[in-house]
């Protein structure tokens, strides 16, 4: 079944990434620098808007996928694949507002940040509902999973990497910023070109188009407010 994307969607999803890791980048200081318990609510704080702006793109970056059937979206699944994504910033901003990080602290955080990213991505791909049948390219969700733990290991990385250089200069933190927020679309469309559907003609009148446009402004919306 062919497929096509709203390529102004694609480009919204890629900007609230880039806004998502600047976002974490200067959490991780508010986290480093917090006096007493204080840094506790910036972690929840922290972890809640970095997850839920990932998770904006990647719902965003969904919006942006048309096949020639109608799609519509289980709402609740939807929602609850938001989780993973806070429960992998939470543990993200934890590691690297350490005084010191080990490399084995380091992977093992990237690997589950990966896992984190990943569950939520294939959560969210569970939430479609339309009028055929899919099918996954084992090689491609492989690879899927693979990008997002280099791009956590990467993202983690870099955070842990400005968090040494004193003061920041502003093109490091804009620089890093947009490399961590071009990688992690790239995990999404690789994850969404692992699949493929098979059309139920029987079955496409009963699922009615829908217009998603309003799903994609108020995600939008609500990604921009949180994360500012």
């Amino acid at each position: 079944m062919p497929v096509s994307y709203d390529l102004n969607l694609v480009i919204l999803s890629v900007i609230i990434a880039i806004l998502c890791a600047y976002t974490a980048l200067d959490l991780t200081e508010r986290i480093t620098t917090a006096i007493g318990h204080t840094w506790i609510g910036w972690l929840i704080g922290g972890a809640s808007s970095m997850g839920i702006g990932i998770w904006s793109m990647h719902f965003i970056g969904m919006l942006a996928f048309h096949v020639t059937v109608p799609i519509r979206y289980e709402e609740t699944i939807v929602f609850v694949s938001v989780l993973p994504a806070i429960l992998a910033s939470g543990l993200a901003l934890w590691i690297t507002s350490r005084k010191t990080i080990q490399i084995l602290s380091l992977l093992g955080a990237s690997l589950l940040m990966g896992a984190g990213i990943t569950t939520m991505h294939y959560t969210g791909m569970a939430a479609m509902r339309l009028p055929a049948i899919a099918h996954y390219d084992l090689r491609l969700v492989t690879l899927s999973a693979g990008i997002a733990i280099a791009v956590s290991l990467v993202a983690l990385w870099l955070i842990r990497y400005l968090r040494q250089q004193k003061p920041v200069i502003w093109w490091q933190k804009i620089g890093a910023s947009a490399l961590m927020g071009c990688a992690v679309p790239i995990m999404h469309y690789v994850g969404m070109a692992a699949v493929c559907f098979s059309p139920l003609t029987s079955l496409s009148q009963e699922i009615p188009p829908t217009d998603t446009s309003w799903l994609a402004s108020l995600t939008s919306v609500g990604a921009f407010s949180i994360l500012s």
